[in-house]
């Protein structure tokens, strides 16, 4: 675990997800998801919480959960083919893998109205259009450059990225002095690790970098 740097989701097959099993939703009851539902969310916010960047790589369909998994990743990649889709009112139901949650906070009250009480799909550019998706990539090229991007990431310093994706995460859920704070944390934390020096001193001496995690 301590040599890894990045993750990306991928589906393997034409799509990404195309939701629920609607034969096995109509087994489900209250009493079910009432014992169910929250550990179903912890897994989806492990990814959110995991000290390095998950990649989410979109192909064709992403209906549903699949839309709520890729909400709680850091950054999302979608190729040109790619549909997506949070659909549960539709079904007598609204969102509980964190898409209410999490689709406002990434689009704005108005579009996440939009995508999940009206039900509306939207393709990859209207995705990236309103904040979504990060990039657009050609179909043939989504896993390439979901590796290029995830590779950057790895010969980045690991403390710096990961201090960075705690305080993106912060600055999302609290307050601008609470965001503040922990930027001098982190910051008093990371200026006595080996790996700022080793990057400074690689920078100078035209190298490639050699991280330790330290």
């Amino acid at each position: 675990m301590e040599d890894l740097r990045a993750v990306i989701i991928n589906a393997a097959g034409p799509h990404f997800s195309a939701g629920i099993d609607l034969n096995v939703l109509g087994t489900f009851n209250s009493e079910v998801v009432m014992k169910t539902v929250a550990w179903s969310q912890s897994v989806y916010s492990k990814w959110e919480e995991l000290s390095v960047p998950v990649i989410a790589a979109v192909q064709g369909l992403c209906y549903g959960s699949g839309t709520e998994l890729i909400l709680a990743c850091d950054i999302r990649i979608a190729a040109r083919n790619a549909r997506i889709a949070i659909p549960e009112v539709r079904f007598g139901l609204a969102p509980d893998m964190g898409g209410t949650t999490r689709l406002t906070k990434l689009v704005g009250a108005g579009q996440a109205k939009r995508m999940i009480i009206a039900c509306e799909e939207v393709d990859a550019e209207e995705a990236k259009s309103i904040g979504l998706v990060e990039k657009v990539v050609d179909n043939d090229k989504l896993m390439e450059e979901a590796m290029k991007l995830a590779q950057r990431i790895a010969d980045m310093p690991p403390v710096a990225v990961k201090m960075a994706k705690k305080g993106i995460n912060l600055a999302v859920e609290s307050s601008r002095m609470a965001g503040l704070l922990f930027e001098q944390a982190q910051t008093v934390y990371c200026c006595g690790t080996r790996d700022m020096k080793e990057a400074v001193a690689a920078f100078f001496e035209k190298r490639k970098p050699t991280f330790e995690g330290r």
